[in-house]
């Protein structure tokens, strides 16, 4: 009964790849002892905070919660896939949603990204109560203790070292796998006969719709030039749009010190490829400089940076198979 847990302390044994290896390989397959898609959505929303974690190797459970309420949204109210687990209720995390898009009169074509922040706060914090008595404690057990440590009243997640480590080298793996399982399992409870079709809707639950926010920081703090060829995106027609610079198919989250302002043509033409690596000091000391001007009110959207996070998700994205390097058109 380990989901009942309200603490779990870290098992500080020593863990090798193949151990670790091992412990995923469990925890994601059929042998694993799994009632619901929980805890798929808790490792993909742990993966989505690979970058976000301190020093400590610490999130919170409002990170989590966050990652974790947008899989569950887009999955039961975007594409109507309301069978989360093998029970004769609907699990719990998905009652709090359709209860709480039914109080709001939501439309179903609303993604959890279009919802007002005091929305999101809502559910997240409702999601995170649930999150409490049926989800960390039970990926813990399943892992048993090894990978990390929770504690509900201070409400924090600590990740082992080794496994934050290992999560960075074979993260694009690990979520082709987390995918593909949550799908499987989807397939299975809601009886939908395709899983090519499952998957497109798992791979793409996380993502936002829109970078309008963070766009509207960078203008005002920023003159309007595209980050990587310079052209001057305050003339009339041109086009302003907002490139995540290490690519989202790898980081899977959206946070400002990886976004940039960029031209239509540099943007259609990176896609998911990584610019070439002199760019990494660019962006570095463009955040430098973003940190300085940021008002004390929006300090949050840098919470946790450091250069050297950037430089790392670089080089991890790199092993990660993402090594087509692009360069600016310049002419």
């Amino acid at each position: 009964m380990s989901h009942k847990l309200k603490v779990g302390e870290l098992n500080e044994s020593y863990l090798t790849d193949e151990e670790i290896w091992r412990i995923f390989t469990i925890v994601l397959s059929p042998k694993s002892a799994k009632s619901s898609t929980y805890k798929y959505a808790l490792i993909k929303s742990i993966i989505e905070n690979l970058y976000q974690i301190n020093d400590d190797y610490e999130l919170t459970y409002d990170q989590l919660a966050y990652g974790f309420t947008k899989v569950y949204w887009n999955l039961v109210v975007q594409h109507d896939l309301v069978k989360q687990n093998r029970g004769t209720r609907n699990a719990k995390a998905v009652t709090d949603i359709l209860e709480f898009q039914k109080k709001h009169l939501i439309p179903n074509e609303f993604s959890f990204d279009k919802l007002n922040a005091d929305l999101q706060l809502s559910l997240v914090s409702k999601i995170k109560s649930t999150m409490k008595t049926n989800v960390f404690g039970a990926l813990y057990g399943d892992t048993n203790g090894q990978f990390y440590a929770f504690d509900h009243k201070r409400e924090y997640f600590k990740l082992k070292q080794a496994v934050h480590q290992f999560m960075m080298r074979y993260q694009l793996l690990l979520v082709n796998l987390t995918n593909y399982h949550m799908a499987k399992m989807i397939e299975e409870l809601n009886e939908v006969p395709n899983i090519n079709y499952l998957l497109g809707k798992v791979e793409t639950v996380a993502k936002r719709s829109s970078l309008k926010p963070f766009e509207e920081i960078l203008l005002h703090y920023f003159e309007s030039s595209c980050f990587y060829c310079g052209k001057d995106l305050s003339k009339e027609n041109s086009q302003t749009e907002v490139d995540h610079f290490i690519p989202w198919s790898f980081v899977q989250s959206d946070q400002i010190w990886n976004l940039v302002l960029s031209c239509r043509s540099c943007n259609n033409t990176k896609r998911d490829k990584l610019p070439e690596r002199g760019y990494l000091s660019l962006i570095i000391d463009r955040n430098e400089e973003l940190k300085n001007k940021v008002q004390e009110s929006q300090q949050e959207v840098l919470q946790n940076y450091k250069d050297k996070k950037i430089i790392l998700l670089y080089d991890y994205s790199i092993k990660n198979g993402f090594d087509e390097i692009w360069v600016p058109n310049r002419g």
